[in-house]
């Protein structure tokens, strides 16, 4: 009888305790949600982040490392400094989930009863806007040298689109994704050879930066993709020691019906700054007018690897200041869009102004070369400065920039 009740004893799995007695957290009951929640929509098979987040037996490895960043507010990635609530994407844990995560890790990452764990979350393989409805291919492979410098490359897709379509949601896979800094796709009549100049004017239809999962649009929402055009893809590639071939992918989800409003915006730029050697508090500005009443929807920072932070301040007609976006952090390996829960007037007359800091000293560990001046310039090593800002219009504006 006893050999019987030992054997019991041993098939029940042992309960883990916090440190003040209580059961502690479980990966089935409690961090399963969470996880589902804000993490596995990157962290699953066939996407971009390092390891797989959708089971035990997968997130156990790295359960001290998951604590560790996410008390570090690392993850999940977010550079606003701004309430809950504010940005409808903001992907920030509450105290509580922080502390639920903290607590499993330092009661051993039990794993818990399976019967509590939450229904897996459903993802189209590979996308993150759902199965698309189109899959677009760069018509030719290009080879990565392993080092050196690699200017813009253009490239095409054929559509074989015989009219024009909305899009409803885009995303764009580079096929080296380690290589890519970025990919921005707009197109070109059909059959033309691939040549810049539509990157930020009114055929762009998108674009993508490390790490960047796709873009869907509200309902009601679109972007305009030309009929009897080819996608051209503006890629730069960066060498990272090792060859590689890329052969980037672009795929769509078209819009039922067409759109009450479309996709659209503008930027603050500066190309004409010089960013001192040693200098850890560079500050660069630009400012663009509100021309006429302009309804935001997003925004996105856009600097290499010394940026620092970037603020953007509306100034209104009636002498009035107001703090848009404020990114203490920005993070060049995490170049997000903030997009705004509630989308914000900016009436005629208002100036948009974009302040950014930049760290050219040795304390910025990824900073290539802190005894040079710096000025703007295409590759990772010299930088840039843009506020880009998003925008809705009426249907009759689809000639207006697109935000890429």
């Amino acid at each position: 009888m006893r050999k019987l009740i030992f054997t019991i004893l041993l098939a029940v799995p042992a309960a883990a305790f916090a440190a003040d007695g209580t059961p502690a957290p479980t990966f089935s009951k409690d961090v399963a949600p969470i996880f589902n929640k804000s993490c596995v929509e990157c962290h699953r098979p066939t996407m971009f982040a390092p390891m797989s987040l959708t089971t035990f037996d997968a997130a156990r490895p790295w359960a001290k490392s998951i604590k560790q960043r996410v008390v570090s507010g690392a993850m999940p990635p977010w550079g606003a400094d701004t309430p809950h609530g504010m940005f409808k994407n903001d992907p920030r844990l509450t105290k509580q989930e922080i502390d639920t995560i903290a607590a499993w890790v330092d009661a051993g990452a039990p794993k818990g009863d399976d019967k509590d764990l939450p229904p897996t979350p459903t993802f189209a393989e590979g996308w993150t806007i759902g199965k698309p409805d189109a899959i677009f291919t760069m018509d030719e492979e290009f080879t990565i040298p392993a080092d050196g410098a690699v200017p813009y490359k253009y490239f095409k897709a054929p559509t074989g689109l015989t009219e024009d379509k909305w899009i409803q949601a885009i995303e764009i896979h580079p096929g080296a994704r380690a290589q890519v800094h970025h990919v921005i796709a707009f197109t070109q009549p059909a059959g033309s050879t691939p040549k810049p100049g539509g990157e930020l004017g009114p055929t762009n239809i998108g674009g993508v930066t490390p790490n960047k999962p796709g873009l869907v649009f509200e309902p009601g929402i679109a972007r305009l993709l030309r009929g009897n055009s080819d996608i051209v893809m503006q890629i730069h590639y960066t060498t990272n020691g090792a060859e590689a071939k890329d052969r980037t992918t672009i795929g769509v989800i078209y819009a039922k019906q067409p759109p009450t409003k479309i996709a659209a915006g503008g930027m603050a730029i500066n190309p004409r700054f010089v960013i001192p050697a040693g200098d850890g508090n560079a500050e660069v500005r630009a400012t663009t007018p509100i021309t006429r009443d302009t309804l935001i929807t997003a925004f996105t920072p856009h600097m290499h690897v010394r940026g620092k932070d970037m603020t953007y301040i509306a100034h209104y007609a009636d002498g009035t200041d107001e703090t848009l976006l404020a990114v203490p952090r920005y993070d060049f390996n995490w170049q997000l869009t903030y997009e705004l829960a509630k989308p914000k007037l900016l009436p005629k007359g208002t100036r948009l102004e974009v302040i950014a800091h930049y760290d050219n000293s040795t304390a910025n560990k990824f900073n290539p070369d802190p005894t040079k001046d710096v000025r703007w310039g295409d590759q990772t090593w010299e930088e840039m400065m843009i506020g880009f800002f998003s925008t809705v219009q009426p249907p009759q504006a689809a000639t207006a920039t697109p935000q890429p």
